[in-house]
């Protein structure tokens, strides 16, 4: 009897075991550093491109300063000053200024690289954080190496579909994600980016309450996310900081909805997008433009799509 009992804790902890590794080799293969990347081609931007009937732009960013709402001790701080020192220079008189920037790369309107967030120190792919990580920047999942995500966008306005902003702690369901794109007419697909409309960040406007805009926010929930990366998107955003719903889901769990599509999926994240203009046009589809800053070996980038209609 110990003998079979021994023999199913052991075959118990191996099927744990094999569960938590599933989520790597990539489907995109096991050397991949790009992810969902992956889903976009030529043909998805010529065809988002058709979506452009009024070239009305929208600045998906929000701007980032100094009293800018940021995760844990994140800040930013800008110094400027003369460029040159003592007379203007030639018979023109030129003169200028330059700046210097000390801030974090994950404040404001962002990019979550695929080096972000992993599980148990380990990131998109099998990546150990031990190999990848330096000082310096990461030497593999850097934002920096990402290509231009250029493709269709989808705005799934939650708000219109429950009537009102919100609440904090409201999770984004399977459910409310078809019943949006299906009241909007935007059925969602492969290579898209879908950016999630939830009235957080203006309440933020509206309150000025930092610190209530950060202690809990509604968001994707894990299902809503699962079912997302099941449809091969590119990247999920929202009008909140964590794009996922706070708190958590699960009591005893942290940033479930980051791992499930970082580090499992390959799929990135766009926190604090500015989608209430979009929202009020009811610009549901769109021609998403990014082409993030090439910071060698960063995580993150501090980010300005363009939704172009």
């Amino acid at each position: 009897m110990r003998a079979v009992l021994l023999a199913f804790v052991l075959s118990t902890f191996a099927v744990g075991a094999v569960a938590d590794e599933a989520w790597y080799p990539s489907k995109y293969g096991k050397d991949d550093t790009l992810g969902a990347v992956n889903n976009l081609s030529p043909a998805i931007v010529v065809e988002a491109a058709k979506l452009v009937k009024t070239g009305k732009t929208y600045s998906l960013g929000v701007t980032t300063g100094p009293d800018t709402p940021a995760y844990g001790t994140r800040n930013y701080q800008i110094f400027t000053e003369a460029s040159i020192i003592g007379e203007p220079l030639g018979s023109n008189k030129a003169s200028g200024t330059d700046d210097f920037l000390a801030t974090w790369m994950g404040i404001g309107s962002q990019l979550d690289g695929l080096g972000h967030l992993g599980i148990d120190f380990v990131y998109y792919n099998g990546n150990k954080e031990a190999d990848i990580l330096r000082p310096h920047g990461l030497l593999k999942l850097s934002t920096d190496k990402i290509p231009p995500i250029v493709t269709r966008g989808v705005l799934l306005d939650i708000v219109a579909l429950k009537g009102k902003p919100l609440a904090p702690g409201y999770a984004i369901s399977k459910a409310d994600i078809e019943a949006a794109a299906a009241k909007q007419g935007t059925p969602i697909r492969k290579g898209d980016v879908v950016l999630l409309h939830t009235g957080w960040l203006a309440q933020l406007e509206k309150s000025k309450d930092k610190k209530a805009f950060l202690d809990k926010e509604p968001g994707l929930g894990k299902e809503g996310a699962t079912y997302l990366a099941s449809l091969g998107v590119v990247a999920v955003g929202a009008d909140q900081w964590g794009v996922e719903v706070l708190p958590f889901e699960v009591e005893s769990e942290a940033f479930p909805v980051h791992q499930i599509l970082i580090a499992k999926n390959g799929v990135h994240l766009l926190e604090n997008m500015n989608v209430g203009p979009l929202a009020a046009d009811k610009g549901y589809e769109f021609l998403f433009v990014l082409g993030q800053p090439k910071f060698a070996g960063a995580v993150q980038a501090v980010i300005n799509p363009v939704a172009i209609r």
